[in-house]
Formats: C-alpha cells, sequence, structure tokens
C-alpha cells in the first residue's frame, strides 16, 4: 500500500478497508508518512467523510496505537465519563465519588484544562497535597481498596490521536465528525472501560454550537461503539451558561464539596444524579431511572458521596479540611459585577466567561503553562433569574485588582437583561444509547 494511493481513493469518495486504514495509523503512530501527506489525507476526509464502519475502524486502529489498560481485574463493569467540554463542568468530581458510594469500582483517568474549558486533574490539583500522578499499580491497587481513583493519564494512551490532532488543529480540520468521534471514543476505550457515558455539550460555551452537530455526533459515537463491543450512551446537555455558580479551579472544588453534602447548585446534583442512574442502570444494580436517581439522593444527602470523596482524597495524600472549614487559600481581591436595570437575566454566555475566567489566570494556552489554582468567577445570577438595579450578578475572584476590573468589565457584557421573564432552557436535550 501507498498513502498517495490511498488519499487519491478518498479524493475520490471511495470507503476504506479495515487495513487500509489500519496503514494509514501504523504510518502515522511510526512516523513513516510525512505530515504533508497526513495533511491532505485529513483534508480529502474532511471533504468526503467516512462511513460508520470506515470510523469505527479508525476508533479501533487508534486506541490500539498505543498502551491498553486493563481493569477486569476490577470487576465485570467499570464505568467511564467523558464531557466534550465545559463551562463549569465539575460533574466528574461529584460523579466519581457518587458512583464509588453506590458500589460501582470507578478507575477515572483524566486530563489538564486546554483552551476555555478546564480540566479535573487541575481542580484536583488546587486541593492541598492531592497527588494525581500515581502508577498503574498504585492506581489500579487503590480502586480495588476503596473502589474509587482518579488520577492523569500517565500512560501512552492513543499516540495516534494526539499526532492527529495537532495536525488537525492547523489545517482546519478539527470539524470532521470522525475525526471528533474516533478522538474521544478510542481513549475512552483505551482506558479500559465496558460502560461509557459521553456527556455532548452544545451551546456557546462549548466546542459544539447546534442540537443538531451534538446530536449527530452523539448518534456516531454511539454507533461506533455497538460496533466495537462497548456500550456508550451519549447524553446531550445545554452550555449556554455555565454550569453550577463557580468557574475557576479551587472554586469548583469547593462547591462539588457543597453538591456532595447534600448541597450546592441544582443543575450539577441533577445532572451528576442523571449520570450516575444511567451507569447503575447499565450495570444491572436498578431496573429504572427513577429508583435508581432515588437512591443516589440518599446518597448525596446522607454524606455517604462526601465521605467516599473525602477517603479519596486521603487515599491520594490529600487534605479537604481547609475547604471544609472555608479557610483555603482565596485570591486576594472579590470584586462585584452588578446590574444597571432590573429585569430578568436572558443571556449569560458560557463562552465570554470562561474566556474571562482565563484572563484572571485560571487557564491555559498549551500545555505546561502554570496557573492560578484560586482565580475564578462565582456568578451570583443565571438564566432565568429576577434581578433588580444594583444588584450582584456575579463574584470576581484576582490576584491583580486592574486585571480583575478589566474582567468585570467583560462580564457585564457576558449578561442581557430584557423586562418580560425568561423561559430557560432544558439541562438535558437528549439522551441516545
Amino acid at each position: 500500500m501507498r498513502i498517495v494511493d490511498l488519499i487519491e481513493k478518498k479524493k475520490k469518495g471511495s470507503s476504506y478497508t479495515r487495513d487500509e486504514i489500519q496503514f494509514i495509523i501504523d504510518g502515522i503512530t511510526n512516523g513513516t508518512i510525512a505530515d504533508y501527506q497526513i495533511s491532505a489525507w485529513l483534508m480529502a476526509v474532511w471533504f468526503a467523510g467516512m462511513n460508520d464502519d470506515e470510523t469505527a475502524y479508525l476508533t479501533e486502529a487508534m486506541a490500539k496505537s498505543g498502551d491498553m489498560l486493563d481493569l477486569s481485574s476490577l470487576g465485570s463493569y467499570i464505568v467511564d465519563k467523558h464531557s466534550t467540554g465545559g463551562v463549569g463542568d465539575k460533574i466528574t468530581l461529584v460523579l466519581i465519588p457518587l458512583l464509588a458510594a453506590a458500589g460501582l469500582p470507578v478507575a477515572k483517568l483524566s486530563g489538564r484544562g486546554l483552551g476555555h474549558t478546564g480540566g479535573t486533574i487541575d481542580k484536583l490539583e488546587s486541593i492541598d497535597g492531592f497527588r494525581t500522578d500515581l502508577s498503574i499499580d498504585e492506581f489500579l491497587a487503590q480502586v480495588k481498596n476503596i473502589n474509587v481513583a482518579i488520577a492523569s493519564q500517565t500512560l501512552e494512551l492513543t499516540p495516534a490521536d494526539g499526532k492527529l490532532y495537532a495536525l488537525r488543529d492547523v489545517t482546519a480540520t478539527v470539524d470532521c465528525l470522525p475525526f471528533i468521534c474516533s478522538s474521544v471514543v478510542s481513549k475512552k476505550i483505551a482506558s479500559g472501560a465496558n460502560i461509557i457515558i459521553l456527556d455532548v455539550k452544545c451551546g456557546s460555551g462549548a466546542f459544539i454550537k447546534t442540537k443538531e452537530q451534538a446530536e449527530k455526533l452523539s448518534e456516531l459515537m454511539v454507533s461506533v461503539g455497538h460496533r466495537l463491543g462497548r456500550d456508550i450512551t451519549a447524553v446531550i446537555t445545554d452550555m449556554n451558561q455555565p454550569l453550577g455558580f463557580a468557574v475557576g479551579n479551587l472554586l469548583e472544588v469547593v462547591e462539588s464539596v457543597d453538591v456532595l453534602r447534600g448541597k450546592g447548585p441544582d443543575d450539577v446534583r441533577d445532572l451528576s444524579v442523571y449520570f450516575a442512574a444511567l451507569a447503575l442502570v447499565k450495570a444491572k444494580k436498578f431496573e429504572n431511572l427513577e429508583d435508581a436517581e432515588v437512591y443516589l439522593c440518599k446518597l448525596l444527602d446522607d454524606g455517604s458521596a462526601f465521605r467516599k470523596f473525602e477517603e479519596m482524597v486521603s487515599a491520594q495524600h490529600g487534605n479537604l479540611l481547609s475547604i471544609e472549614k472555608g479557610t483555603y487559600d482565596k485570591a486576594r481581591y472579590i470584586l462585584d459585577v452588578k446590574s444597571f436595570s432590573d429585569g430578568y437575566v436572558s443571556r449569560c454566555d458560557a463562552l465570554s466567561i470562561a474566556k474571562a475566567c482565563k484572563m484572571l489566570g485560571a487557564g491555559r494556552d498549551k500545555k505546561g503553562d502554570e496557573i492560578n489554582h484560586r482565580v475564578g468567577i462565582v456568578l451570583a445570577k443565571k438564566i432565568g433569574d429576577e434581578v433588580k438595579n444594583g444588584e450582584v450578578l456575579a463574584y470576581v475572584h484576582a490576584d491583580d485588582e486592574n486585571l480583575g476590573k478589566a474582567v468585570c468589565e467583560e462580564i457585564s457584557f457576558a449578561y442581557e437583561i430584557v423586562s418580560d421573564p425568561v423561559k430557560t432552557e432544558a439541562l438535558i436535550y437528549k439522551t441516545i444509547c
């Protein structure tokens, strides 16, 4: 086989065989296919597309391009959840200990934030002493001991995806559904889960802007999962405004602790419970979502989920005492953004708020950039809320006063106030399985 012939084949709209896709992924992984040829191939696929079989072949080859984590020793049902990226998305911090408290083993490999979305590992590392760099042996031993661990990705998982993504980013081929699908699903397969729940964010603060795009991607990922013997459920959720009230690493951990103790914002609680209920039904612990949700709410309200989170944090050398007492390291300045009119919030733009949070130092442009864990934004009003002139819309937690004032101005533009009451969007648009 020659890559030039395979580029020509796709350019003419023909479909690839499994062996042809394996040849391409092997060449990308071992460096025998030049970057300029990969770039040409990416653009050919962008224009000609791939059918579901081709996308499944691509996903499988990418999953097997590096290490494959074997979690079979942990039990028959291993759950993993992945979000396509949102603002204030701290669901993993609640969901993972909640599932563990419900008796499901959870071995979660997570990443750091890049661009405008936050990363679970960055959030956890804002906890005093918390260790994320577990070896695989430590990682598995902890799950066997206490049912849960969250660690950074230390394995060489899906190296083909890393090389492809770098080129997709500079060849305007990021928004190609077969590539998005294979990137997400291949990592979940390589991570060893057999029950996979995908939170497909859609809206202004997500990479996927419309419900139609989100539905197409969700259907494709579920179809590919089935072809590869994985039980995948995709849940399309709203990301036109931040999830919860807190945006920023340590602030999101504090809010997550509130939810785990039976308090905190309803949207974070409701989405965490829904995802956990899906997992419990898939793992045959409950016959229906309603009964599972009742049980999970009890675990939040009676402190069981929080105690499991405490147990995980302690096992990974973290200390929650300052968060529990409210004495954690806070930003030097807390500035408020006030409304200039009476009315109702019709817009609380997630992307604008994420960019403002990044300005404060809570995010990074490239891997390796330092971040400030304690800065961020806490919303006081969200879409549908009534607001009076002079009332606070949001609080900016900043270490630089002038920068904080500039961010306050940016956040004021993220809000829109109208005179008539506003109907809020549903948190969950659709579930595809």
